[in-house]
């Protein structure tokens, strides 16, 4: 199984490191989180691409889902099936896909189809996403979020997306055994750690005792959405911290799980 999380911010002409959007590609063909979806995909993987879940609807998880619609339009040959919680779906419809701000596409068809399907699921339930088996797990942030396990029937991976403290998603991974890489948040370093709190984030000093739930010692685990203007400081306190297993998550690489 092939991971890339897209890169996302532009600084004097160029791509960076810094991460101001979320969004997630498997094997060039299933999306987690659309933030840059219509931006940094490639044009394989926008011929590919037509199944995205979601972990919930912030805008740095959602902003590129209405342009990479429109973009694909006049030519895709099945719908863009969008997999989230029905609050989600809900978000969508009323605030996004509503006319005023983009157009509803579900109500929208080309020559060969409706463009846009949501796929609503429960959490605790698999689904099928594209050629993915997923479970959604609970997790801790300010909004309807969740989690995943995902499994192409060889290899298997969990993600946290956005949150706080949790037990229900640990309880959950831990009783995976053949987990081939977890990847969890750390917004903010430890000065901003009320902030944090008040969010529903990570710091690196709480990740630590949070992967201390973690009974799958040998598994490595990827630090994901580290806040832009705080990169520098939480990568320098999670390095002092030299927590077992840990890296940061390259944007832009293709990791073989």
């Amino acid at each position: 199984m092939k991971l890339q999380l897209l890169p996302s911010t532009i600084e004097n002409g160029k791509v960076t490191e810094k991460q101001h959007l979320s969004c997630f590609v498997i094997d060039d063909k299933v999306a987690i989180d659309a933030g840059s979806l219509a931006m940094s995909t490639n044009d394989f993987q926008k011929k590919q691409i037509r199944d995205v879940i979601l972990t919930h609807a912030h805008i740095d998880h959602i902003a590129g889902l209405p342009l990479f619609i429109d973009d694909l339009f006049a030519h895709i040959a099945k719908p863009v099936e969008v997999f989230a919680l029905e609050k989600v779906i809900k978000v969508l419809k009323d605030d996004i896909f509503n006319w005023d701000v983009y157009p509803d596409f579900s109500e929208l068809e080309n020559d060969n189809c409706v463009v846009l399907k949501y796929c609503p699921f429960e959490i605790g339930k698999p689904f099928h996403a594209g050629h993915l088996d997923v479970k959604a797990i609970s997790v801790n942030h300010k909004v309807p979020s969740v989690g995943f396990i995902v499994s192409d029937g060889k290899t298997k991976f969990a993600i946290s997306g956005d949150t706080a403290e949790m037990d229900v998603f640990w309880n959950t991974v831990n009783e995976e055994t053949d987990l081939e890489a977890l990847f969890v948040e750390c917004a903010f370093p430890d000065n901003l750690n009320e902030l944090a709190q008040i969010s529903h984030h990570m710091t690196p000093s709480r990740l630590r005792r949070e992967l201390e739930k973690f009974t799958n010692r040998n598994c490595p685990v990827y630090v994901i959405n580290i806040k832009p203007m705080y990169r520098d400081e939480v990568v320098k306190e999670l390095e002092h911290l030299a927590i077992k297993n840990l890296s940061i998550l390259e944007l832009g690489r293709v990791y073989e799980l």
